[in-house]
């Protein structure tokens, strides 16, 4: 008797010891405002918005103008021997590139607008992502609660037997088998606490900011209220919406852009150059010659015999065709997901509704109906313990199926391209 007692006030001492921590680390975190800290803090997103400066920075450098060059010469026509003179020139010229600057320029901000349409890509995906890791927390509050009430039962219906052995009305082989199940159930506790702290510390990866004295606790539910979506509506919302669609269409016109620049490097630049020399007086008896200056202008055209070589041009020519087919391919792969995301939501709502339908309600009156009855003698501990797990499994099930249901609308507004998902969280 004596054993029993201290086992229940073990058991209850670790129940207790569990709640308290739970309490001493935990701070709510509203979807609203974890969503806000995802797109301010988050690290990743961080890193991504530096690409639009740096697009942007390319356009400047796009913007450049081709550099003049400055020549000085000076000649010594054996002047001291001679008597020939010297002479002092100075030139300035600059290549011309006709149509590549501008070629240049539109490349570097169809690049920026592709870098934007990623971006919104990357934001997309990450809201989604950091959503799925929000349900995940809440997930497992959830399933916690399930693990914390079956192991509660167990304790009080170990306590209950150990009172029933006392008074002769149980075997001592029952009594220890409700100890047995109580120690199960604080294991499945603990564990189910493990998870549930590491799903709550995931979440200051995607919100940037990391505590180890505080867990951040989701305020959600898992309930959802029943949407009704039309297919044929839905797929033209993708086609219109999905960032990614827009980060492939712009692909396309950097390609396209990247093929008129490979098409403009292959015109002739020439240079002009505008010249000044200087020249002393010539004093020898044979050749005299007064000082005199001159002014040169010339101009030098390259003979574009690369031109033969169409390895280049014929590159981007094949890249902005594989541009146009990736985008047809992604319309495609959008089309489908949404339609498996749409087809995939049904289903799992049809399984909600299911459970909803009194599958749970039958359940937990099976099991007062055998907890009654073993208070009566009338039942076995065997039956009362199966009925349990019948139920704990059910709620477990019911649990992941509820999460399911709201990972499913998560990827099918992520699929189209729309979002509302703050609607059924507490704001």
């Amino acid at each position: 008797m004596k054993q029993f007692i201290s086992t229940y006030i073990l058991l209850f001492a670790c129940f207790i010891s569990c709640a308290q921590t739970l309490e001493r680390v935990h701070q709510p975190l509203y979807y609203r405002a974890y969503i806000e800290l995802v797109s301010k803090q988050n690290l990743g997103y961080a890193a991504e918005k530096l690409n639009i400066g740096i697009a942007e920075a390319k356009i400047k450098a796009a913007q450049v103008f081709n550099d003049p060059t400055i020549s000085v010469e000076y000649g010594d026509n054996d002047d001291r021997r001679m008597q020939m003179g010297r002479s002092a020139a100075v030139e300035l010229s600059k290549t011309f590139s006709i149509g590549k600057r501008s070629a240049d320029i539109d490349l570097a901000k169809s690049e920026k607008a592709l870098s934007e349409a990623l971006l919104n890509d990357y934001f997309h995906n990450l809201r989604a992502e950091a959503t799925l890791a929000y349900l995940e927390a809440v997930k497992q509050t959830e399933l916690y609660r399930v693990k914390e009430d079956s192991y509660e039962n167990m304790r009080q219906l170990a306590q209950g037997d150990s009172i029933k052995h006392a008074l002769g009305n149980i075997t001592k082989v029952d009594a220890v088998q409700s100890i047995l199940e109580a120690e199960m159930s604080h294991n499945e506790l603990m564990q189910a606490q493990t998870e549930l702290y590491n799903s709550y510390a995931s979440l200051a990866l995607w919100t940037g900011a990391f505590s180890r004295d505080t867990l951040y606790v989701p305020t959600g539910t898992l309930y959802l209220a029943e949407r009704v979506f039309d297919a044929d509506n839905l797929l033209t919302m993708a086609l219109e919406n999905r960032a990614d669609l827009a980060a492939a269409l712009k692909n396309a016109d950097v390609a396209r852009k990247a093929l008129t620049v490979a098409q403009r490097e292959r015109g002739t630049d020439f240079d002009l150059a505008v010249g000044y020399n200087y020249n002393t007086e010539v004093r020898n008896e044979i050749a005299p010659a007064p000082k005199f200056n001159g002014i040169t202008v010339g101009i030098s055209i390259p003979l574009k015999l690369s031109n033969l070589n169409r390895g280049a041009l014929h590159t981007a020519e094949l890249q902005a065709q594989q541009a146009e087919i990736n985008y047809r391919q992604a319309e495609l792969e959008v089309q489908n997901s949404v339609m498996q995301s749409v087809r995939k939501y049904l289903s799992l709502s049809e399984q909600v509704g299911r459970y909803n339908n009194g599958l749970l309600a039958n359940a937990q009156s099976v099991v007062d109906g055998k907890m009654y009855a073993y208070d009566r003698g009338e039942t076995s501990l065997l039956e009362v313990l199966n009925a349990r797990r019948t139920y704990d499994d059910l709620r477990t099930t019911y649990i992941e199926t509820l999460y399911n249901q709201a990972a499913a609308l998560v990827e099918l507004e992520r699929n189209v391209g729309i979002w509302d998902i703050t609607l059924f969280f507490t704001p």
